[in-house]
């Protein structure tokens, strides 16, 4: 999470960050540059896999699409061209339904769901900065989890452009998205 020392700019754009290395993995929360290293851990990505995996098996032939990092999500505030976006970021797992939202950068808008999967270095921007952003943007879902207490919180955004915890689930348990009725996701494959 840290930010580099060797950008100096006060606000960065998305222009900015097209010309960074594609080694380096970034993102930028409101002209802001945030470092995405360490990797993830292997917990992290075995949560990641499965929960991609059980969306992928059940989006299969639907209009929703699902991806997982690194995969680039720009949130404009308004009608800025692309080069002008401020906010660019790489969400664990996203989950798309409006196809015009997607084009060979990524994603242009805000998601129907975006889960993120906690790690010591993420932790306070995830729940902070992100959770913020994902509200301000209008994403739909916003899925946290918890590796350590086993533990997903889903926050469904009200008629007011509000997050509220919909639910809280633990490793024992199954449930179905309210997005998706018929689609259950089980935890114990997951943790």
């Amino acid at each position: 999470m840290a930010i580099s020392v060797r950008k100096a700019k006060e606000k960065y754009t998305y222009a900015d960050y097209l010309q960074w290395p594609k080694e380096e993995r970034w993102e930028l929360i409101e002209g802001i540059p945030y470092d995405m290293s360490p990797a993830p851990s292997r917990q992290h990505q075995k949560i990641a896999r499965e929960l991609l995996g059980q969306f992928w098996t059940y989006l299969k032939n639907k209009d929703c699409e699902v991806y997982t990092a690194p995969f680039e999500v720009r949130l404009p505030e308004g009608d800025e061209k692309d080069e002008a976006i401020e906010t660019v970021v790489q969400p664990d797992i996203l989950i798309v339904c409006d196809q015009d939202k997607l084009d060979e950068r990524g994603c242009k808008g805000p998601p129907d769901i975006i889960i993120e999967i906690l790690s010591p270095s993420t932790a306070k921007k995830d729940l902070n900065e992100k959770f913020n952003l994902y509200e301000r943007s209008g994403v739909r879902e916003y899925w946290v989890v918890f590796p350590l207490d086993k533990v997903l919180d889903i926050y469904q955004l009200n008629d007011d452009g509000i997050f509220e915890k919909n639910a809280s689930y633990q490793a024992s348990d199954s449930f179905k998205p309210d997005i998706f009725p018929d689609l259950e996701i089980d935890l114990k494959l997951v943790f």
